[in-house]
């Protein structure tokens, strides 16, 4: 058994080349092990595991939806918003929320301290995603690129 303190893990910061976007991330799912480039199930792991820390009045990602991929939200602290389809939800401490495929979402942290939310994603092979504020698509085939009708940078035309 492969065992991890999640005090323990390393904060792996970002931030948009304009700060629209920040946030870090304790990878709980690559500390125990998982491989994410592997095409080999056993590495790639079923599920990816992460504690997601957004600070005040920004967002960790840009309106996006996943082609394959389910994600489960769990709050555990702080507030804000998540924008979906249907429009926006406010969001708090012990407030759950799931994504299901070509469900877009986003999440927004409204409140004066950090929401931190655990993320529980499953892994499937060839996804991709779309960004439908900006038209992009990412592209996993194994490589991850971003295109239009040519490569373009993550934050291209988002912030």
């Amino acid at each position: 058994m492969k065992k991890v303190n999640l005090e323990q893990l390393a904060e792996e910061e970002w931030s948009s080349p304009k700060g629209t976007f920040a946030g870090s991330s304790r990878n709980i799912s690559e500390s125990l092990g998982r491989q994410p480039t592997s095409m080999d199930l056993r590495l790639r792991h079923p599920f990816d595991v992460e504690v997601c820390r957004i600070p005040p009045g920004k967002a960790p990602y840009p309106y996006h939806s996943h082609s394959a991929q389910w994600e489960y939200y769990q709050v555990v602290s702080g507030n804000g918003v998540v924008r979906h389809a249907e429009g926006t939800t406010d969001i708090g401490v012990g407030d759950a929320f799931l994504f299901e495929p070509g469900q877009p979402h986003q999440l927004r942290n409204t409140g004066v301290v950090d929401l931190v939310v655990l993320v529980v994603a499953d892994n499937p092979v060839g996804e991709s995603c779309h960004y439908p504020d900006s038209g992009k698509w990412l592209v996993r085939s194994p490589e991850r690129a971003l295109i239009r009708s040519a490569g373009l940078g993550y934050y291209d035309d988002e912030e």
